[in-house]
């Protein structure tokens, strides 16, 4: 019975009415569409707009649309500050907040508009549980910026604050970059975490290929919004629910895409959280098995090339590359997507642009093997994730550096106390230790600027953006706030990184461990107090995705 229709439900029915709706949109489905806007960051800057063109297509396919809103944090702008203990921990407060609103207006239907990095995952997570008929709409990417004559974006920015340490550029010359490398609204404009994610939900069956594609600003996406709304309804109609669309293929499919687009190591946690929310097993180390053998097909910053998310839509987008991944026999095709479509309709209905140089094929990749590699060792015997980015195996051995948080790291760079072939270690950054596992943006980009990329590597029990790269090694497991072997390491020790042997190894003998071990003292920090201090309480490792229970 609607609640039009049911007697005692009179006093809801006033408020309906208080809102303009009409008994028959009341006897309608209601389709509920979730926005994560916000106006403090231009990643999600659209999302109202799309919501109401998301409505549109609702109405004209019958449904009533009721839109609601819920939290984004900005990862660049809460970059090495304390604010970034906050980006993982609004994954888990977005999902639950969905639910939550899910659970109490016991809508019909769903469409959740995700933007910035966490807002994908997090939208994923809570339709899972909910697993009512639902849509993830991606509101896009920017433009990437154009400066000195090249195209730009955020990662340009942070790598130029390590050229302007070593004297390439000034203080104008930065900040006029700054003005430059963010042209407007919508995400980083490579395939940094939001992109990565963006495709991920395209490769897991609940974004409609193509729709994620189309950049915030251009003038395709608002009627792709409306579109979506309409597949909602469409969703509703065949009961596309996420737990016959997030199957042990979809996901499979996912970790490809990731692999094959030179995606962010954040994926790691995201599709572990994933499958756990979708009831699927996954371990950490099926992702590395993934992406030793699946190669980078894309040229997309930083990891493939030098093309930008605009490239990639205007090349033919993700149903391009999922029409090279069949075709290379790398993606399952027994799945089931939301808008009714299979893959091979998919791969049939891609439009490659003729003389595009952005995806390859898998016989003639950008890069043999894919972004991530998943190491396990004395130093992370839970695990971690290498960014790869599709380099030729190394061997890195060298002396430990060793910091008990990203900003005594920052200082020591700054300081010029980084010498090739160190090993930094930064710790308490871990999913407890944080709290939150903050990004080390901070201290990848200013590595790279200052041209030590490639000479020296980073291990952490943090994470690290979508726009590092370098020789960097994050999520080590089990963190050191736990005890971990991270938390045992002294300036001087030798630390090993082995890619090959998928290996991360402290070198000291066994004995010497124990003695450390057993004078280690969790370190004192300031009691932590509201929504952090659940966190630290309830948060798992980041070998398991760093959720909560």
């Amino acid at each position: 019975m609607s609640i039009a229709d049911d007697p005692d439900r009179a006093p809801a029915r006033s408020h309906l009415y208080a809102m303009g709706m009409s008994e028959e949109e009341m006897r309608r489905p209601a389709v509920g569409i979730a926005t994560t806007w916000t106006g403090t960051m231009p990643c999600n800057l659209t999302h109202r707009e799309l919501a109401a063109h998301v409505a549109e297509g609702v109405r004209a396919a019958g449904g009533t649309p009721m839109e609601f809103n819920t939290i984004a944090v900005s990862d660049n702008l809460t970059m090495n500050t304390p604010g970034m203990r906050t980006s993982l921990v609004s994954r888990e407060v977005i999902a639950d907040s969905i639910e939550l609103m899910g659970l109490a207006h016991g809508f019909d239907a769903l469409v959740a508009i995700v933007g910035c990095d966490k807002t994908v995952p997090a939208a994923i997570m809570a339709l899972a549980r909910l697993d009512v008929p639902s849509v993830v709409l991606y509101s896009g990417s920017m433009m990437p910026g154009r400066w000195r004559g090249r195209d730009v974006t955020i990662q340009d920015m942070w790598e130029a604050l390590g050229e302007r340490a070593v004297g390439r550029l000034d203080q104008a010359e930065l900040d006029d970059l700054a003005k430059h490398a963010c042209p407007g609204a919508g995400t980083c404009a490579a395939q940094y975490t939001a992109n990565t994610m963006g495709g991920v939900a395209d490769f897991l069956g609940l974004a409609p290929f193509g729709v994620g594609d189309v950049p915030a600003v251009a003038a395709d996406k608002n009627a792709a919004a409306r579109r979506v709304g309409e597949i909602a309804m469409e969703a509703l109609a065949r009961d596309a629910r996420p737990s016959r669309v997030l199957t042990a293929d979809a996901l499979h499919n996912a970790i490809v895409s990731v692999a094959a687009m030179g995606g962010s190591t954040n994926a790691v946690l995201h599709l572990l959280a994933i499958a756990r929310e979708a009831n699927l097993p996954l371990e950490i180390d099926e992702i590395g098995e993934v992406c030793r053998r699946v190669p980078i097909i894309t040229g997309l910053k930083p990891s493939g090339g030098d093309y930008t998310a605009l490239d990639l839509w205007r090349a033919g987008g993700t149903s391009l590359v999922a029409r090279r991944l069949l075709e290379a026999g790398l993606l399952r095709e027994n799945v089931t997507l939301v808008d009714g479509r299979t893959l091979a309709e998919v791969a049939a209905d891609a439009e490659e642009t003729p003389g595009q140089q952005v995806v390859r094929t898998a016989a003639e990749p950008f890069k043999r093997r894919g972004a991530l590699a998943i190491l396990r060792g004395s130093l992370a015997p839970d695990g971690c994730v290498l960014k790869l980015g599709g380099k030729a195996d190394f061997r890195h051995e060298g002396p430990a550096r060793v910091y008990d948080s990203e900003a005594a790291c920052t200082a020591a760079i700054d300081a010029g106390l980084i010498v090739p072939g160190d090993v930094i270690v930064v710790r308490y950054e871990g999913p407890a230790g944080g709290p939150g596992m903050r990004e080390m943006l901070s201290i990848t980009g200013p590595l790279v600027g200052r041209g030590l990329g490639d000479t020296v590597a980073l291990v952490t029990d943090g994470r690290f953006s979508g726009v590092s790269h370098g020789l960097v090694i994050g999520h080590v497991a089990p963190e050191a706030y736990h005890g971990g072997p991270i938390a045992l390491v002294r300036d001087g020790d030798t630390v090993i990184v082995d890619s090959a042997a998928g290996t991360l190894d402290l070198v000291v003998p066994e004995a010497e461990l124990a003695e450390r071990r057993a004078a280690w003292r969790r370190p004192e920090r300031a009691v932590e107090r509201g929504v952090l201090s659940k966190y630290v309480i309830t948060v798992g490792s980041a070998s398991d995705g760093a959720v909560t229970i």
